[in-house]
């Protein structure tokens, strides 16, 4: 456990299930209180975090109504007295190809994606102020920093690496620190069924495999904790090496099968 997490408090949306609930065991392990928000059930992480001699409390949160995070912000103040840690980790993925995507999905993407990580940070910023500051971690996608197939999932996560650089320049006054983790493909329910994808998506990555939902949890610890306290308006990439040199790396293999 470690002293400079004791008694600060961190919100963890997408915390049912998945690296949201991932990101909640390993910060309440660390000594954070974690407050777990989803629109699903989440009392079975916090009733586990709990058990093992943690601190949580699960919330139900649709993250797209201003006025649900409204109402959980005030019941972690009157709960907890103090926020120190937001993790927008919520979010939806639609595979849909850009002709195939329809208005309605679109829709539903970008307000998971794009409209809750805006509401939850305008809501959760003046309870983080009010506790001395704090830092908040969106997290996005590689497909945010690349062109991907999906208009709405990579439109959704360019506009959150946005969101991030906007809110860490308007925030710094209060204390607050604002960045975002760019995960490549990692070993989530997100990608049931899509084996066809993922196998062929490892062959352009250099480490040759998928992430672990660990790795990304290392990363969101690090920038919620005080070893980033300078960092703010930055984007951590996390993905075996697959954006830098996934081009070149498929060249070069398939090359050498010709050879």
């Amino acid at each position: 456990m470690s002293e400079q997490a004791a008694g600060r408090v961190v919100l963890v949306t997408g915390a049912a299930g998945g690296m949201g609930a991932g990101h909640a065991r390993a910060l309440a392990a660390d000594g954070w209180s974690v407050v777990l928000a989803d629109v699903a059930d989440a009392t079975p992480v916090a009733d586990e975090i709990r058990a093992a001699g943690g601190t949580a409390s699960a919330h139900r949160l649709d993250v797209t109504a201003p006025e649900a995070w409204a109402a959980l912000v005030a019941d972690v103040r009157a709960t907890y007295g103090a926020l120190h840690g937001l993790v927008n980790n919520a979010g939806v993925s639609r595979r849909l190809r850009f002709m195939d995507t329809t208005p309605e999905v679109w829709r539903q993407v970008m307000a998971i994606n794009a409209d809750g990580p805006f509401y939850g940070i305008q809501a959760c910023a003046p309870l983080m102020r009010d506790s001395g500051g704090g830092s908040i971690v969106n997290i996005s996608s590689i497909a945010g920093q690349i062109g991907y197939f999906s208009p709405s999932y990579s439109t959704s996560k360019w506009a959150l690496r946005g969101l991030t650089k906007s809110a860490a320049g308007e925030l710094a006054s209060w204390g607050i620190r604002v960045n975002s983790v760019h995960p490549g493909l990692v070993e989530t329910p997100l990608l049931a069924g899509s084996d066809g994808f993922v196998s062929s998506a490892v062959a352009s990555i250099p480490f040759g495999r998928m992430g672990r939902p660990d790795e990304v949890t290392a990363v969101v610890a690090f920038l919620l904790g005080e070893g980033s306290s300078y960092m703010s308006g930055g984007e951590l990439t996390v993905d075996g090496a697959l954006v830098s040199n996934g081009t070149y790396h498929r060249i070069l293999d398939e090359m050498e099968g010709t050879l």
